[in-house]
């Protein structure tokens, strides 16, 4: 019996975050992205933002950046992004830390640790505004790259213990006859579980299975 999958659409409308505790900050950012069309929602510390997550309002897959103040009041901008790397929300929501020349250290040790990128204060902002949009392209990709694994897992759930075998040495490009011996199973059972597999998973043939498979890998920045 072939899976049904439910599909769910993706938000297409991307959100970028802001989180900085200095009001002139999230007013001129606020004004420059209105002027580029891009929607902005800012905090003022780190703990509305986490209280944000932790609400009803947060859509985990909607495209959507966050820029980061490195130095708050309260949590800081580092304190937060660890938080977000705990709760394995980067790089899916991709963090571009906003620093001070002195900060740089800190956010370069930021990036080995998933952060997407950081700009200087003073910030120009054509950049700012451009390393955001492909923050979201970023986050778009991993989103759908994870529906798509969502999508696959039911497809592989609906497998039999026995398919799952087959299909593994179909992969590994095993002819039937091989895999009958493997299996100490016979050719014409063999053909049968390829069949099932095959049918099972939508696709027609074991380049379509293993590029498939390849697919639902998460892309990389």
């Amino acid at each position: 019996m072939t899976a049904t999958i439910a599909t769910t659409p993706i938000a297409t409308l991307p959100k970028i975050y802001l989180v900085d505790d200095e009001e002139v900050i999230r007013d001129a950012l606020g004004w420059l992205f209105k002027s580029c069309e891009l929607p902005l929602q800012v905090f003022a510390c780190a703990q509305e933002f986490l209280d944000f997550l932790d609400s009803a309002q947060w859509d985990r897959q909607q495209p959507a950046c966050l820029l980061l103040d490195v130095r708050m009041s309260g949590m800081t901008g580092l304190e937060l992004f660890e938080v977000l790397h705990q709760r394995q929300i980067v790089p899916a929501l991709p963090v571009i830390f906003l620093t001070g020349h002195g900060d740089v250290p800190m956010a370069v040790d930021m990036l080995k640790k998933g952060a997407f990128d950081f700009v200087e204060k003073p910030f120009n902002n054509n950049a700012l505004v451009d390393r955001s949009r492909q923050a979201l392209e970023f986050s778009a990709a991993q989103a759908h790259a994870s529906a798509s694994q969502a999508r696959v897992q039911i497809l592989l759930d609906s497998l039999s213990p026995r398919e799952v075998e087959v299909m593994d040495l179909i992969l590994a490009g095993k002819l039937n006859k091989v895999i009958a011996d493997a299996l100490g199973i016979s050719m014409r059972t063999v053909e049968v579980h390829r069949a099932r597999v095959f049918e099972k998973m939508q696709i027609k043939s074991a380049v379509e299975l293993a590029q498939l498979l390849k697919r639902t890998q998460a892309p990389s920045e």
